[in-house]
């Protein structure tokens, strides 16, 4: 039996960042792990130029991958638990701004923790100086936030 204590109310916005988290993380690692090969997710920990090292990174970018399953598929408990509680739909502009806001929090995090942080991997690591493409990636979280933000709010606009 769904419960109705928020009905009529407008969604939160959990379940939009947490698919932005999510997304973004997934075109993180099939783009710049998978496709483009430019780092994986421990590659300035252990080389991925020998085969066990190639192993090893492999293993680690499929956990990568499973954090941003898990975090989609939360997105997902949210968005229905939300709809059993009454909520309203969100409207396209409020949920894709929260996704591409997500995805931008992702992005800064990310770049933040790992590359600078930590330093387990580095945008293009295949490069003797990274630092560039390492700030670029935090430039394009905070854009991400940015737009995304805006994009949200005009989707909280009634008319």
């Amino acid at each position: 039996m769904a419960t109705t204590t928020h009905a009529g109310e407008p969604p939160s916005r959990a379940a939009g960042l947490m698919y932005g988290l999510g997304l973004g993380g997934f075109i993180d690692g099939i783009v710049l792990h998978q496709v483009l090969q430019w780092h994986h997710m421990i590659s300035d920990v252990e080389s991925p130029r020998t085969l066990a090292g190639l192993e090893v990174n492999t293993m680690a970018d499929g956990f990568f991958h499973l954090a941003t399953w898990f975090l989609v598929v939360g997105a997902s408990i949210v968005t229905i638990a939300q709809w059993r509680q009454g909520r309203l739909a969100p409207s396209w502009s409020f949920h894709l701004g929260l996704v591409i806001a997500g995805w931008g929090i992702f992005n800064l995090v990310e770049g933040l923790v790992d590359h600078q942080l930590l330093g387990v991997h580095h945008v293009r690591d295949d490069l003797g100086g990274p630092l560039s493409w390492d700030l670029a990636f935090l430039a394009s979280g905070v854009v991400l936030i940015v737009v995304g933000w805006l994009v949200h709010r005009r989707g909280l606009d009634p008319r």
